[in-house]
């Protein structure tokens, strides 16, 4: 299956379980690989044709700005929600890396990964 991939999408949001992260915020990057069809965009030559990634940007861009979670789970979940709104999209995979973890000693990042269909969203 084809695909459009898109990494490191930098975003500010005010997500986390301590009261300091969701008071101060934090920067979040975002990696998508979206499943689709692109033969007839690789013939056409026409952005309708496709999905346009400055969309998906801006989808994740909102998802992180305008509510408020405390998991990585929760915005990887809504992110991929809001990509599978488009019929043409087959699959999803949404990954958040959360870079600077508030725990002392603590040096590494964190991330999670999902994959979701159109069969596996849960609507809420």
């Amino acid at each position: 299956m084809d695909k459009i991939i898109i990494s490191n999408i930098l975003a500010y949001g005010y997500h986390g379980l301590l009261p300091e992260e969701r008071q101060i915020g934090q920067t979040f990057y975002i990696d998508l690989e979206i499943q689709l069809d692109l033969k007839k965009p690789g013939v056409t030559d026409n952005i309708k044709d496709t999905l346009d990634y400055i969309k998906l940007h801006n989808i994740v861009q909102d998802c992180v700005r305008k509510t408020h979670y405390q998991l990585l789970e929760a915005i990887a979940e809504n992110i991929a929600k809001d990509i599978l709104i488009f019929p043409m999209v087959k699959l999803v995979k949404v990954k958040i890396v959360k870079p600077h973890v508030p725990v002392p000693e603590f040096f590494g990042q964190v991330s999670v990964e999902i994959i979701r269909n159109n069969a596996s969203v849960i609507v809420n």
